[in-house]
């Protein structure tokens, strides 16, 4: 038997407030397209989420009504468990939750991946192994860590930041765990600078999302 199948996978998806959102697109993009921005490419990943056939369920932990509104819209349930205490602070409450209610494993995934498509999430799931076991999907520029599997949910210490990934493999292994590392292209394309933006405008085969479509309406 497939071990994903023995496994329940929640996705968890850390959003912060969107009043100044992608400051870091400032010299593209004005405070209120940047809001919207990160709108659209959390709609995007609840889509593809809500598509993925491997999943126990969705989890979104934020306290912007906005994308509290996008998640129940797509079936996720919402929580604010250590939200304001930025990512790391945030996919560990949701960690919390998890454990707290015996759900067997935590996939966390940003919402800023808006070409990651549900049989990438699937894909990555399909990967987990028997606990104690870590998958990870590292960003375009291998520093980011941009999808975490953990089974259990606290089964490796998480701490995200720019460059994560390396010091997650490091934490996998100092947990006695060798992680798994699996490459998919749209969950390794998270849009926080302008070089993202321009990869993402680039990217082939162009891909009809809510996020492509918008940018293409402002002239981008």
């Amino acid at each position: 038997m497939n071990p994903a199948a023995m496994t329940e996978v929640w996705a968890c998806v850390p959003v912060k407030v969107f009043t100044g959102a992608k400051s870091r697109l400032s010299a593209m993009l004005s405070p209120a397209q940047r809001e919207t921005l990160a709108a659209t490419m959390l709609e995007d990943v609840l889509s593809a989420l809500a598509g993925a056939t491997r999943l126990a369920g969705i989890m979104v932990n934020t306290v912007d009504p906005t994308a509290a509104a996008l998640a129940a819209r797509y079936g996720a349930r919402v929580v604010t468990e250590g939200a304001l205490d930025g990512h790391t602070g945030a996919v560990n409450g949701m960690g919390r939750v998890l454990l707290a209610q015996g759900h067997g494993a935590l996939l966390t995934l940003p919402g800023d991946i808006p070409r990651v498509t549900s049989a990438e999430i699937d894909a990555v799931v399909s990967s987990c192994r028997p606990a104690p076991s870590f998958t990870i999907v590292p960003a375009h520029d291998e520093l980011g860590s941009n999808a975490v599997l953990c089974s259990p949910p606290d089964s490796v210490r998480l701490r995200f930041g720019d460059d994560s990934y390396f010091p997650h493999l490091a934490a996998a292994r100092a947990a006695g765990i060798e992680p798994t590392i699996v490459r998919q292209p749209g969950i390794g394309l998270d849009i926080d600078h302008p070089v993202d933006l321009r990869a993402f405008l680039r990217a082939t085969p162009r891909m009809p999302t809510r996020t492509l479509a918008l940018l293409e309406t402002w002239g981008i």
